[in-house]
This record gives C-alpha cells, structure tokens and sequence, in this order.
C-alpha cells in the first residue's frame, strides 16, 4: 500500500516546518551534486532560508560565471548596438519589480493585520491570520506583565529604603533631644520652678511675736494684743511668764 498523496500547504507549526527546511534542503543539496556527477552537468543551486540565511551549491569554480552564462542565455546574446550600461540597467529593472512586488505582499499582510482588505482572503488565511494576531496579543500582554512586575520591584526597593532612612532620621532626631537635654541640665537634677531652698534649722527655729519688754504692774488686755501680734506659734497667750 502506497503513501497517501500530501497536500502542500505552509505547514503552521514553526518546529516542523524548520525541521522539514532543514530535510528537504538537504536532499534539494544532496541530488544537486547527484546530477552534476552524474549526467556532467553543470548545475548552480541558490537557497533561501525565511530568516534570509544563504544556501548554495555549484559544480562549477565559481558561481558568478554560471550566473553570467545564466543571464546570457536568459535575455540573450546581447546586440552589437547594447551595451554594458543598458544591460545593468535592465538587470536593475526587474529586480526594482521583484522589490515592489515584495513590498505590495507586506503592505498587503500589514492591512490584513490591522483588519483591512479582509474580503479577498479565504477561510484557511482568516484561520492562520487569527493564529497570529493571538500569538502576537499572547507576547504583548507577557511584556506588559513583566514590564509591570519589573515597576512593582522598583517601587518596593524604593519603598525599603525610605523605611530605612525614616528610621535613621527618628534615631538621629532622638539623640540629639537626649543631646539637648544633657545641655540644660548637666547634672541631671531635677530642680522644681517655684521651690525655695530649705535652711538647716527651720524645723527648730519658730520666732516668736512677743514684746520683748516687760511691762512690770500694767497687765494689757489679752484679746488686743493677740490681736495685735497675730497667731502664736506655741498657741499660748502672751503674758507674764513665769
């Protein structure tokens, strides 16, 4: 039983299709050498990887001489009346054409992107063009993540280290109080406003508002002159003392 016709398509999945470049490039290089040793022929083989990478194979010394031989006999032996200069000129040409070609694809794919010239596109391309705007919104939205994350570290570092020199600013702001109150009171006594110093004594020490003459066959009236000298220390009524 034979293999089953496969279809050719772009295959989506990016691993099988580097691996299947990377086979068929190969045995596209292996049966190019094949037919130039076989059959004497003279074969050139120019590759193009989709990352723009170069492969190449020619049985000839050099490939521009093939090349040249190519162009020869692509456009023609050039007429005695052409020269050089128009050649080149025409050589520029088409490959201005291949470059606007290529460019109208790409202005082309970026509408498609954005949602503009939908309608020409089939039911397969709607599929794979929804594939990768969802693979392209899948890392824009990793990115923002991460870009938000990486703030979010910032700010909690930056967070850190205001705590730290808030807390060296109280230590710095309570040393110089303690500083300051060393400053008023060296000795560290706690001396009251308003207090008067105490006198050695004046627990033993009560003057006493008395006349000091006597007065001898004259007796004064008590109530006058207790009222006179005001209140008594001893509580006693001034008199003839014994």
């Amino acid at each position: 039983m034979g293999r089953g016709r496969v279809e050719l398509k772009r295959i989506e999945n990016k691993i099988n299709r580097q691996v299947t470049f990377a086979k068929r490039r190969n045995g596209l290089l292996k049966k190019a050498y094949e037919l130039s040793v076989l059959c004497d022929a003279e074969v050139a083989l120019i590759i193009f990887s989709n990352r723009g990478k170069l492969y190449e194979f020619c049985s000839s010394s050099s490939m521009l001489k093939t090349l040249e031989r190519y162009q020869k006999c692509n456009y023609g032996a050039p007429e005695t009346n052409v020269s050089t200069r128009e050649a080149l000129e025409l050589s520029s040409q088409q490959e201005y054409l291949k470059l606007k070609a290529r460019y109208e694809a790409l202005q082309r794919s970026q509408r498609n992107l954005l949602g503009e010239d939908l309608g020409p596109l089939s039911t397969k391309e709607l599929e794979s063009l929804e594939r990768q705007l969802d693979v392209s919104l899948k890392q824009i939205r990793s990115t923002r993540t991460q870009y938000m994350l990486d703030q979010l570290t910032d700010l909690q570092r930056k967070e850190h280290m205001l705590n730290e020199a808030n807390k060296t600013l109280k230590q710095r702001l309570l040393e110089g109080t303690q500083v300051n109150q060393l400053q008023w009171n060296p000795n560290g006594q706690d001396v009251g406003y308003g207090r008067q110093p105490s006198q050695h004594g004046d627990a033993f020490f009560h003057p006493l508002d008395c006349e000091p003459t006597l007065q001898i066959g004259y007796q004064q009236d008590p109530i006058t002159v207790a009222a006179a000298a005001g209140p008594s220390v001893n509580a006693y009524m001034p008199g003839w003392l014994p």
